[in-house]
């Protein structure tokens, strides 16, 4: 009884939920490193300045003064004289461990400002449909209220291209090949709705015909902007993240496959519900023991002969080229 207790405890963990890490980058270390990693970035503004996407690289203020601005993205108030202001963290608690960007990106000093776009392009990244697409932001001044002084906002944007994609080149309006918008945060520019502390912010991938090449892109674009306009001040991003979600594999089949009769004699007959590319067939016993591996060949519909089988509880799995299902049989 403990032999078969615990081989059907075996086989329930491994059919667990699990999750995938596709691509994640968390701008642990600083801004030569991020790109050398791939990372691009432009800054299209009005009036562009030579403002770029940044990792932060902030020191302690060891004792804040009028003339002393304290570091932003902090937890607390250290705006005092003679306070000691620390090192900002990221939102898992390293120090300057985020990227940043803010209200210099244009260098027009008109009260009116000029439109901020300010890109900072991923590498190529593959991703399919279902995939989760994660990243923190946060402003970068502290307010008890959760009030900016003045608006920001942040756009997250996918290209399909890949490696040829055409990113914007000239002109604030400009996307390039960035057509998809899937996240934009603050679009009215309030002074409320920006979050003041890390949050984490995601979009699922939809809409494609199959495994992508693709990019991301933050675009930092805030209209009205400058050192003397109404809205633009500071935001920063951290861990970005692509993660796949894979299912259990009883889940796989149940939603893809089906097998006929069940208990058998003999035939098994499995139907192939979803047109997926079937690869191979592997019967095991209820000890995880493999008894015969069957090579499908693509068949859609394939009947196995388990005759020469004893009685008992087996377990199926079904290789496929969209993934790996599996299921319990029991042979008369």
């Amino acid at each position: 009884m403990k032999k078969l207790l615990l081989s059907i405890s075996l086989l329930a963990f491994a059919l667990t939920h699990a999750q995938q890490n596709v691509y994640n980058y968390g701008f642990s270390t600083n801004t030569a490193d991020m790109l050398t990693a791939g990372w691009t970035e432009v800054n299209l503004s009005g009036s562009a300045s030579a403002t770029l996407w940044s990792v932060a690289s902030y020191s302690i203020v060891a004792s804040v003064s009028t003339t002393t601005a304290p570091n932003p993205f902090m937890d607390a108030d250290y705006s005092a004289t003679g306070s000691t202001c620390p090192i900002p963290h990221d939102q898992t608690g390293a120090n300057n461990s985020f990227a940043l960007v803010n209200y210099t990106s244009t260098s027009s000093t008109s009260t009116s400002g000029k439109t901020i776009s300010n890109w900072l392009f991923s590498p190529v990244v593959n991703v399919q449909n279902g995939d989760i697409v994660t990243f923190y932001t946060r402003i970068g001044k502290y307010s008890p209220t959760n009030t900016a002084s003045y608006a920001d906002n942040l756009q997250f944007r996918m290209s399909t291209n890949g490696a040829a994609t055409v990113a914007p080149t000239s002109g604030a309006t400009t996307v390039g090949d960035y057509t998809n918008l899937l996240v934009e945060i603050n679009p009215s520019l309030n002074l409320t709705s920006y979050p003041a502390s890390w949050t984490q912010y995601s979009y699922t991938v939809s809409g494609l015909t199959g495994p992508t090449d693709c990019k991301f892109a933050f675009r930092y674009y805030v209209t009205n902007a400058g050192p003397n306009a109404t809205n633009g001040d500071i935001i920063g991003i951290d861990t970005f993240s692509v993660d796949r979600p894979t299912a259990s594999a009883d889940s796989f089949f149940k939603n893809n496959l089906s097998i006929s009769p069940n208990p058998t004699k003999g035939l098994l007959n499995i139907t192939n519900t979803n047109a997926l590319t079937l690869q191979n067939a592997v019967l095991t016993d209820i000890d995880g023991r493999i008894i015969n591996t069957i090579h499908l060949n693509n068949v859609d519909n394939p009947t196995i002969d388990l005759s020469d089988l004893n009685t008992g509880v087996y377990f199926l799995k079904i290789e496929t080229e969209q993934g790996v299902g599996t299921t319990k049989i029991i042979k008369n």
